[in-house]
């Protein structure tokens, strides 16, 4: 019997955004700096590209051995991931000698509300 939950997803209106869509309102001194956490880990091209790895894999998570062919050594990797985890946009759970990361389940709507009126 395997010891792995499965978390729920989770439906659009519980989410907590990171912050208002940005047409809203000025952010608060908090917002921005939560927010610029997250866009300053994915401004790196290898996070953002593991970042991509693990949520466009198949069945929602992704082993490290999954997406360690990125073209950087896999202590980088580990390094990387450890960011992007510290930053709130991936969370992991330890299964015997792999780890194994999941998008965390409000960031991209929030991100995508943040952004959703701009230009618009």
């Amino acid at each position: 019997m395997s010891n792995t939950e499965l978390l729920p997803l989770l439906e659009p209106e519980t989410l907590a955004p990171c912050c208002p869509p940005l047409t809203e309102r000025a952010l608060t001194a908090e917002e921005a700096v939560r927010t610029a956490a997250m866009f300053k880990a994915l401004g790196d091209p290898v996070r953002l590209r593991l970042f991509s790895l693990v949520a466009a894999h198949e069945s929602g998570e992704a082993c490290v051995c999954d997406i360690s062919d990125v073209g950087v050594s896999q202590p980088t990797i580990s390094h990387h991931l450890k960011k992007l985890k510290e930053a709130g946009l991936l969370t992991s759970e330890r299964r015997g000698t792999w780890v194994y990361y999941r998008v965390e389940p409000s960031v991209p709507a929030a991100m995508g509300q943040m952004l959703r009126h701009y230009g618009s």
